[in-house]
């Protein structure tokens, strides 16, 4: 018997059928686009930066336009902000009042002078603390017994600067009589004024006194060893040497004596034309002059006995808007202690941007020259000033010419080294430059003392 065997119809439907697609909204294809080259992108690049390029060049022109449109503004005129409207600067300070709420004549040059004795003072190369006791009118020195560094901090705030004050004991039997005839013991409770709490002694029960350093980081600098026979200087080496600037020229020199403050010359400000503090910037840090580290002035105080062409009380001090920052390039020289006892033939170094000959001009780069003092009665005999010194001058250079401050150094510091530079003298006068017979006149710190600590004191 056959069989029929069946053949199976064949199936057309695939195995793994694809997913039915459904269209989505919304969704379409990227086109394909070919891959940028490295030069099509180099290219781009390019366009870039010199678009920042160029952005970067304009603001920089506006900004430099800007700065000499302001510099040129500010030497022509003086802006009444209240009353919004510009002067001529030869109209501010000189007595009328054109601005409303006389504006235009408050922030000008004042003149303050010193009715009573400041109460503190250092004396000798020792400095020796000693307080003046009105109802005796007697200095006294300060008893080592009980001082801490509270009274030091208190003393040398009222001295006008403070920055780490140090102090020792000094034996009584080593100092000169004057120091050790009168003694006074402080209070241990804290004062309001270091004298406030002082007593009277007959001796020291320790037998010493209290010497006293207000400053841990004055008259100091990197080297410890208008100039006319100058040598060329640079300021890290005299850091306290700054560049008082009217309208944005040089004018005279000055002496950082704190953070705040700068000692310099009165006949600096001579004219009605130099009495707005608009006009004055002070220049520190800075080897070569120029504008870099310009400091705004808040006051100008000028001594209330100079008068112009006597040269007499020839000293000025600026109160910066800001503290200078203490570094390698700006620190305060210290002012020295009283008595200091310089004599004839003592080195000395003055520093400057002035005149490098009589008439020539000022030098770009900072000057010094080691200089002698020049001996009182010398200096005062008819050959050479005569009676035109007074006790507030004293006389540095040499006789022979040919080493001298000069026009532009005037207000610059004269100073004197005894393990720290010291402000002994302020650039004032003379005839001339470097000649014969015709030596620098300073104004003498230690006749003008009394008056700094004051000033600061008033102004603090």
């Amino acid at each position: 018997m056959r069989t029929t065997v069946q053949v199976p119809e064949e199936n057309a439907r695939p195995l793994n059928p694809p997913q039915q697609q459904v269209a989505r909204p919304g969704k379409r294809r990227q086109l394909m686009t070919a891959p940028k080259t490295q030069a099509e992108k180099s290219t781009k690049r390019k366009k870039i930066i010199i678009t920042v390029v160029m952005v970067v060049v304009v603001l920089a022109i506006v900004a430099v336009a800007a700065f000499f449109i302001k510099q040129l503004i500010e030497s022509k005129y003086y802006f009444c902000s209240k009353s919004v409207k510009f002067i001529p600067l030869e109209k501010a300070c000189d007595g009328k009042e054109d601005c409303s709420g006389a504006e235009d004549e408050s922030a000008c040059v004042t003149k303050f002078g010193v009715n009573s004795t400041f109460p503190l003072r250092l004396m000798t190369t020792r400095n020796v603390l000693q307080i003046f006791r009105p109802d005796e009118n007697k200095w006294k020195s300060v008893c080592a017994d009980s001082f801490t560094q509270q009274h030091a901090e208190t003393a040398c705030q009222q001295l006008g600067y403070s920055a780490k004050p140090t102090f020792s004991a000094v034996q009584v039997g080593i100092l000169p009589t004057d120091l050790k005839m009168s003694f006074c013991t402080v209070g241990s409770s804290k004062p309001q004024t270091f004298q406030s709490t002082v007593s009277d002694l007959k001796v020291c029960s320790q037998g010493a006194v209290v010497a006293l350093t207000c400053s841990a980081e004055c008259g100091l600098s990197r080297n410890q060893d208008r100039i006319v026979g100058g040598q060329d200087a640079i300021i890290e080496n005299w850091p306290w040497q700054v560049s008082l600037q009217s309208v944005g020229q040089h004018t005279c020199g000055g002496s950082l004596v704190s953070p705040h403050w700068v000692v310099t010359a009165a006949h600096c400000f001579n004219g009605e034309g130099k009495k707005a503090l608009i006009r004055w910037k002070v220049v520190s840090g800075n080897t070569y002059l120029g504008s870099a580290g310009a400091s705004s002035v808040d006051k100008i105080i000028v001594h209330k006995y100079y008068i112009s062409g006597r040269n007499d009380y020839d000293i000025a001090m600026i109160r910066l808007q800001s503290p200078i920052t203490v570094g390698e390039s700006r620190r305060p020289v210290c002012l020295p202690p009283q008595d200091l006892g310089l004599k004839g033939g003592d080195s000395l170094v003055v520093t400057g941007w002035g005149h490098l000959t009589e008439k020539g001009n000022v030098s770009p780069k900072l000057q010094k020259a080691q200089i002698p003092l020049i001996d009182k009665a010398q200096c005062s005999s008819p050959t050479v000033y005569g009676a035109s010194l007074t006790p507030r001058m004293i006389c540095a250079g040499y006789l022979t010419g040919g080493v001298d401050a000069c026009q532009g150094d005037s207000g610059g510091p004269l100073v004197y080294s005894y393990g720290r530079w010291m402000l002994v003298g302020v650039v004032s006068w003379g005839l001339g430059c470097a000649r014969q017979d015709r030596p620098g006149v300073y104004t003498n710190m230690d006749q003008m003392l009394d008056w700094v600590h004051s000033v600061m004191q008033e102004y603090q």
